[in-house]
């Protein structure tokens, strides 16, 4: 099968499974090249997954051998990076979100169209076994129309864990910018475009303590809100809820609920691929375990960049494109304007679902 050569840049703790599944799961990808700003960082890399070039950033935008640029940067790199590499010729796929603010990201879509180039987004949890059921079971009017939905990402925050938190607390960081992506590209893609949103947003802790084991005792100033709740109104008349909080000690809610005039679906954590998908129809039954229809149920990271390759060898369009990641961009920044202003946001991006999944590819295909 011809591969397409890819350079990541960023060789930090998501990188692992990137690099796993690029040059051992999907089949039409190939790691060309890494590159980090702490180069035993890369050299690590380059080590345990075989890779045979380690380059700078530069080297890369002038290979012409590599056709896809992986940023797997932080989130404040994502928009400078990316529009280096696409002034450069490259196609581009960044981890989230696609930048910090809308108007750059609207200027990296515009940019990629303007060069013919692709451009995609992380995540693509949602092109994995567990929401691709989903999908299948509302393409299929198993839950009839849809009404509404309700999703929850609440934990006590990351500083006991992480070895270095800081930039989840700081501007452009918070638990919308870090876990939202997840759950607002899982809504659209099951619910459809967003047509208006509103939110509200607080601190809770002005100041938190890490305590996993590289930094402990560091104090942190938190600059950004870490409990937030926001509302849309879909395109198809649905309404929504999401609230993401690093201020929650335990939950028992569910991560997502879809309501439909036929039954409720629970849609299973989006920042996994797998399930469980659960469905209750109005026949009485309760809830009831679906088997999942299509691949990838486990962590499949790098599913995205491989339906990329895909789409540059077949001039397709990607499914975890810059066009969907731009619509949740959008969002999220407005849940926090809205609250700002007291205003409701009218959406200016618009998005209509992908294709779903084929349900019959072998393992390493898409």
């Amino acid at each position: 099968m011809e591969k397409v050569n890819i350079g990541v840049v960023g060789c930090g703790n998501i990188s692992g499974i990137y690099f796993q599944n690029l040059t051992t799961v999907f089949l039409n990808t190939n790691v060309y090249a890494c590159a980090d700003l702490d180069e035993a960082r890369a050299k690590e890399a380059a080590e345990k997954y075989g890779i045979p070039h380690i380059m700078t950033l530069d080297e890369m935008l002038a290979c012409p051998e590599i056709q896809i640029i992986l940023n797997l940067t932080t989130p404040q790199s994502h928009y400078p990076i990316c529009k280096k590499a696409l002034e450069a010729g490259k196609h581009v796929y960044t981890e989230k979100p696609l930048s910090l603010h809308f108007d750059e990201g609207k200027e990296l879509v515009r940019l990629a169209e303007k060069k013919g180039l692709l451009i995609g987004c992380a995540p693509d949890t949602f092109l994995g076994a567990g929401i691709q059921t989903c999908r299948k079971l509302i393409d299929s009017g198993f839950i009839g129309d849809l009404v509404g939905a309700a999703a929850f990402m609440l934990c006590p925050g990351h500083e006991s864990w992480h070895p270095d938190p800081e930039f989840y607390y700081k501007t452009g960081g918070g638990p919308m910018f870090d876990m939202g992506p997840y759950y607002l590209t899982a809504l659209v893609n099951l619910m459809g475009g967003a047509e208006e949103v509103c939110g509200m947003g607080s601190i809770t802790f002005p100041n938190r303590t890490i305590t996993s084991e590289k930094k402990f005792g560091t104090k942190m100033a938190v600059e950004t809100d870490t409990h937030i709740s926001g509302m849309i109104r879909f395109e198809n008349g649905a309404i929504g809820t999401i609230t993401t909080s690093f201020d929650v000690t335990k939950t028992s809610l569910p991560r997502i609920e879809l309501y439909g005039t036929r039954g409720t679906l629970l849609v299973p954590d989006p920042n996994t691929f797998g399930g469980p998908v659960l469905l209750a129809t109005k026949d009485g039954s309760g809830f009831r375990e679906v088997p999942l229809t299509h691949n990838y149920s486990e962590n499949s990271r790098g599913l995205g960049v491989s339906d990329m390759a895909k789409c540059i060898l077949s001039s397709g369009e990607n499914k975890a494109s810059g066009a969907l990641a731009l619509h949740v961009l959008e969002m999220m920044e407005f849940f926090k304007t809205s609250d700002t202003q007291k205003l409701y946001h009218k959406m200016e991006s618009r998005y209509e679902k992908t294709p779903p999944m084929c349900a019959n590819v072998i393992q390493g295909e898409v």
